[in-house]
């Protein structure tokens, strides 16, 4: 009983609230849908199909799903790191869409010319992902501050990792959004690695959502494996940001599956923990279990709507496969905007 990817605008609430069984079934199509892709997405790199960086998401399901579950989508902008597939499809950009651009295809967002790392949507308030390690953050923060200027109500959601959390810039934008109370709300997603570095290793402080507390930010420390409370703590930061009240930080605390990128081994940790973390905090499976606790469906609806997906992934595969290359002559196309 799977439902098409397009999403339904959240409202404002002005206080968190329990999802009901339909939300939660939404989460986990969308949840389901993310991880199905980008095991898709690494079996076309396998196979040669997809060429340059490619960085999955599986694993972090939760954290893009529960914010965009929190977020008003017509006015909320995103902008995210070189780990952006997820976002794209939280953010309901085509499957095709993103899949042919994975590939180098004409089909795709950017027509094939940004990949895996470059790729947006004005429509749909996606803002890129960037492979600069921490370069969104500013770049996020001046959407806040367009979202104040034109006074449309609008928050920037800007997403980065534990290891971007370190960069010089980050701590730029932070005192430029807190000093003109721009309606920021920085998503740390700590998968505990920044490439193949604990954080143990990287970072003084482990509680990377105090980093704001020097310019008076607030923050708080998020599950980022339970979509639940994500949303729930996504509608509090939003409403703090939309409020006028400046920016807010939320430290998810997520974990990645797979390597930094696909020609990352991961020999900087073991299968034990990867297999602990999956067994016990998986975030797809803790949203099924949700589910059937609330009877919003059973196993055999579970089932379908993972057949649903997959054939929507199969379904964004082929038009990728089948999408041509871009012409010579898109080489001297969109690298000049008249303002």
């Amino acid at each position: 009983m799977a439902k098409d990817t397009n999403k339904r605008k959240a409202t404002k609430r002005s206080t968190p609230t329990k999802s009901s069984p339909e939300e939660l079934l939404q989460y986990y199509t969308d949840m389901l849908l993310i991880r199905r892709f980008e095991e898709k997405a690494g079996q076309l790199y396998g196979m040669g199909l997809i060429a340059g960086f490619c960085h999955l998401y599986i694993g972090q399901e939760a954290v893009v799903v529960g914010m965009q579950a929190a977020a008003n989508s017509d006015v909320d902008t995103v902008i995210t790191s070189y780990r952006d597939h997820g976002h794209m499809l939280a953010s309901d950009m085509d499957p095709k869409g993103v899949m042919a651009e994975l590939t180098g295809r004409s089909g795709g967002y950017s027509k094939g010319k940004g990949g895996s790392m470059h790729m947006f949507s004005r429509e749909k308030n996606f803002f890129g992902g960037h492979g600069i390690v921490g370069a969104q953050v500013p770049i996020g923060t001046g959407l806040g501050f367009a979202h104040k200027y034109k006074e449309d109500g609008g928050v920037a959601m800007t997403y980065f990792g534990d290891g971007a959390s370190n960069q010089g810039q980050v701590f730029e934008a932070f005192n430029m959004a807190a000093l003109w109370k721009l309606p920021v709300v920085y998503v740390i997603e700590n998968n505990r690695y920044g490439m193949g570095t604990a954080v143990s290793r990287a970072s003084a402080v482990k509680e990377l959502y105090s980093r704001g507390a020097a310019f008076g930010i607030p923050g708080v420390s998020v599950d980022g494996m339970d979509v639940q409370a994500v949303k729930e703590a996504g509608e509090k930061a939003l409403d703090h940001a939309r409020s006028g009240k400046g920016p807010y930080i939320l430290g998810m605390q997520t974990y990645r599956y797979r390597g930094h990128s696909m020609s990352d081994p991961a020999k900087y940790r073991s299968r034990e923990e990867v297999s602990k973390i999956r067994s016990e905090r998986d975030p797809i499976d803790r949203a099924r279990q949700y589910i059937l606790d609330a009877k919003a469906a059973d196993d055999d609806g579970l089932k379908q709507v993972d057949a649903d997906v997959k054939a929507i992934v199969s379904d964004a595969a082929d038009f990728a496969q089948q999408s041509p290359e871009p012409e010579m002559f898109e080489l001297y196309t969109d690298i000049l905007v008249e303002a």
